[in-house]
């Protein structure tokens, strides 16, 4: 496009009107011999000089003021040169091009400033041959350059002349900065070379492409150059104005979609029906009547003024609303009021759970020191335990002792961070996370919250929820909790949580270091007769449609089913067995048949069908090498038999049954130590290397693990070397070394009761599990003999019979 350099063209007569300069200025040519030997040099930093074209310069540099005062007393002569930096000050020769324009000084003005201007005119095109000095300012020697406007057609040229003014005429048009009399100015020219020189004078383009034109030789050559310059900033133009049209375009929808915005306001108000702006003067009032910290209140304002500027039908205008409805409807600083009854809290916990003591006195614990500073943060409290003994259940009663709401959050499977923590608001369908919801649905912020099944959170490429948790379930932080979506701090500090787990293993070890961790071991077979006769017989009678008047159950029974249908820690499966004797009676009545009003052990059998638990499989085997041992598993305690078995051989020891490798380990220890001490055992060495010895643990398709069947191991195998069998009805657990300590294990409760499920009455254990045993409640060791021990001799000593079973193995060694 053309630059409004045009104006440097121009000036003013005494009537203010704009009149061209004499654009040909002083026609007197100049020749190589009218040059001094050495001419001044003025270089020009946004500028190219072209033969013919008359221009204004401002001098503000010292050197080139000295120049031009020093030409202007002389002979007015001087070389213009552009600068390849324009941001150069003091130009040296590897700054400057080496093709300019001699030029002529018109006229000088120097202004109060201090700045000096200049009206030069271009005269003829030269080249620098050699700089001469650069002080005080550039000297030159310069040679003229020819250049040749008349070679080629006459056609040509006047067909280049008339692109070049039609070309010039549409830039005029397309940019309305440039004055009209420009065009007179340019209507005016004749002249090939003036006109060509006058717009590559005045095209807007780079200093470096004026220079591309000024460096051609060829007058035809530089036009068609010239043209195609002014080809493109036409394109860009006129990209311009179709870019300005179709913002005004837009400007004028807004405004017409304004005009029918409010008509549809006039006609909802008509009808009755909310507008856009009611809803928002109705939330920004509920903000007002919202009782929040002063921080939240700005923020909450500050949205809706955001939201008041947005368009209606925008995409984001339905999150921000719900943001703003979120921030309106948290209950910020509404709380449920504690009740510190202590006795009816302790009378609600005992009524609705049997056992599980350790859990009841903590929740009275906090509630005392509630009741006597009332500042208390909410603990962060973890029952861990097998399934199925109340865990998740504990938690609508504690909140019932308490008089809280009560909220609960699953997080078995969970595997995205957002779940947690929230999306950002950037995200289509952005929610904030669970936790938030789960307070908002409360309606207050100290309910009593539930995350179910901790344990079972699942990680992967979407983000670690566990980690999530940290910030939640840490005390320390939890006061300015940070949802993504609620972008602001929320205080979870007087949230009363309580997280479930099956186990500890799978948990954080950073996410558990932030909860009390409360055991909840499996229930006795006492305690499961209390709770189905108290909690689960009359809640499936009331969920059958049943009386207690309809059907009941003594304790026999009760003990049958628990004994012979269930073998769990908790009471889940017994709940069921218990349906199915409801359900029985339920579709007598319905069909008006005689029924059994009192359920007996016949009833039972009938109903559940054959015992699925054989009490045989849980008695000592008669034969040698064949030892009970207690395991913890998930579920709670079982019995574990290991049989051990010698044939005739070379000594190979083989293991089977899906062992685990601590227990593979446990059983190469055993023969081991057997092997150091064989003489003091009683044992012939020279059994080890005649016959292979084979250990197996039955139920071979369950795998197997632990450090718990040490000693099991070893009397197992002690008792087929020795031929001695074990004492009926006794179990074991504890780890050994190949020294013969033994060490102890855990989940000695679960092991116990296990014990007692399967009808043993002595347990032998390492002397440290007596801390365990103290901790249990007596009534569930009632008639269990303990043999606390320190070494393997003592077990062997307990454990092994004296006398030889009849029909021993006889080994046979042959001689030497």
């Amino acid at each position: 496009m053309l630059s409004t350099s045009f104006l440097s063209d121009l000036s003013e007569d005494d009537n203010g009107d704009l009149i061209p300069l004499d654009l040909t200025g002083d026609d007197s040519e100049i020749y190589q011999d009218d040059l001094p030997d050495e001419l001044p040099i003025l270089p020009l930093k946004n500028a190219v000089l072209f033969p013919g074209v008359v221009i204004p310069i401002t001098v503000g540099r010292q050197k080139s003021i000295r120049l031009v005062k020093k030409a202007y007393r002389t002979n007015k002569i001087i070389g213009v040169i552009a600068q390849k930096n324009p941001l150069a000050e003091d130009p040296k020769e590897k700054e400057i091009y080496r093709t300019g324009t001699v030029a002529k000084i018109l006229k000088m003005l120097v202004l109060p400033d201090g700045n000096t201007t200049i009206i030069i005119q271009g005269k003829k095109r030269m080249n620098i041959e050699q700089i001469v000095q650069e002080n005080p300012y550039l000297t030159a020697r310069v040679k003229l350059l020819e250049e040749d406007f008349e070679s080629g057609e006459e056609s040509l040229r006047t067909a280049i002349i008339h692109s070049l003014k039609d070309a010039a005429k549409k830039i005029l048009k397309l940019n309305p900065d440039i004055p009209k009399e420009a065009q007179v100015a340019l209507e005016s020219i004749d002249s090939f070379s003036f006109l060509t020189h006058f717009l590559c004078s005045n095209i807007n383009t780079d200093v470096k492409d004026k220079q591309k034109l000024l460096d051609i030789n060829d007058g035809t050559k530089r036009a068609e150059l010239l043209l195609k310059y002014m080809l493109k900033d036409i394109q860009v133009l006129e990209l311009k104005h179709e870019i300005q049209n179709k913002v005004n375009t837009d400007i004028d929808q807004q405004q017409r979609d304004y005009y029918l915005r409010q008509q549809m306001k006039v006609l909802q108000e008509e009808l009755g029906q909310g507008s856009p702006e009611q809803e928002l003067d109705d939330l920004r009032e509920r903000g007002t009547k919202k009782n929040w910290p002063v921080e939240i209140a700005q923020h909450f304002h500050k949205e809706m003024d955001k939201i008041l500027r947005m368009n209606p039908m925008a995409a984001e205008y339905p999150v921000a609303m719900n943001y703003a409805e979120l921030l309106v409807e948290l209950p910020w600083n509404e709380m449920s009021e504690d009740n510190f009854d202590l006795k009816r809290a302790k009378k609600i916990l005992d009524q609705e759970h049997f056992g599980l003591e350790k859990v009841k006195d903590r929740i009275i614990e906090y509630l005392a020191v509630r009741k006597l500073k009332n500042d208390l943060k909410g603990p962060i409290l973890c029952l861990f335990g097998p399934p199925g003994v109340g865990k998740t259940s504990l938690g609508k009663s504690i909140a019932k002792a308490l008089n809280r709401e009560y909220v609960r959050m699953s997080l078995g499977g969970v595997h995205d961070e957002a779940e947690i923590r929230g999306h950002r608001k950037t995200y289509i369908g952005a929610m904030p996370g669970k936790v938030i919801q789960n307070i908002n649905k409360s309606k207050f912020s100290n309910p009593v919250f539930v995350l179910d099944e901790i344990d079972k959170i699942a990680t992967n490429f979407r983000g670690d929820p566990s980690s999530a948790l940290l910030e939640v379930l840490d005390p320390e932080q939890n006061n300015g909790f940070k949802d993504n979506f609620l972008e602001v701090e929320y205080d979870l500090s007087k949230v009363l949580f309580i997280a479930t787990a099956n186990s500890l293993d799978t948990i954080q070890p950073a996410l558990r270091d932030r909860m009390e961790i409360i055991e909840i071991n499996g229930y006795t077979m006492e305690e499961k007769i209390e709770i189905a006769k108290k909690h689960l017989f009359p809640k499936q009678l009331e969920e059958h449609g049943l009386k207690s008047s309809d059907l009941s159950i003594d304790k026999k029974s009760l003990s049958k089913v628990i004994d012979d249908y269930t073998r769990e820690s908790g009471v889940r499966n017994l709940e069921r067995k218990l349906g199915s004797l409801v359900r029985d009676a339920a579709k007598s009545i319905a069909m008006e048949e005689e029924y059994v009003k009192k359920v007996d052990s016949e009833q039972v059998r009938r109903i559940l069908g054959a015992e699925i638990f054989d009490k045989e499989l849980y008695q000592n085997n008669k034969m040698a090498g064949v030892v009970t041992g207690l395991a913890w598993t998930s579920v709670g305690g079982e019995i574990l038999f290991i049989e051990s078995s010698l044939s005739r051989g070379k000594g190979k020891l083989t293991l089977s049954g899906q062992l685990g490798d601590v227990m593979k380990e446990s059983a190469i220890t055993a023969l081991s130590y057997l092997r150091s001490n064989a003489e003091e055992l009683g044992i012939n060495y020279k059994a080890f290397d005649l016959y292979d010895l084979h250990v197996h643990v039955p139920a071979g398709a369950v795998p197997k693990d632990g450090p718990s069947a040490g000693i099991t191991m070893l009397t197992s195998l002690a008792s087929i070397f020795t031929q001695r069998k074990v004492k009926n009805k006794l179990a074991m657990t504890g780890e050994i070394t190949l020294r013969g300590k033994v060490l102890p294990v855990g989940g000695i409760k679960e092991k116990i009761l296990a014990a007692r499920r399967a009808g043993i009455n002595e347990i032998i254990l390492c002397k440290k599990n007596r801390r365990d045993i103290d901790e249990i409640d007596e009534r569930y060791i009632k008639g269990l003999i303990f043999h606390f021990v320190d070494t393997v001799d003592e077990v062997l000593e307990i454990a092994l019979l004296p006398q030889k079973v009849q029909n021993a193995m006889k080994f046979e060694f042959p001689e030497k």
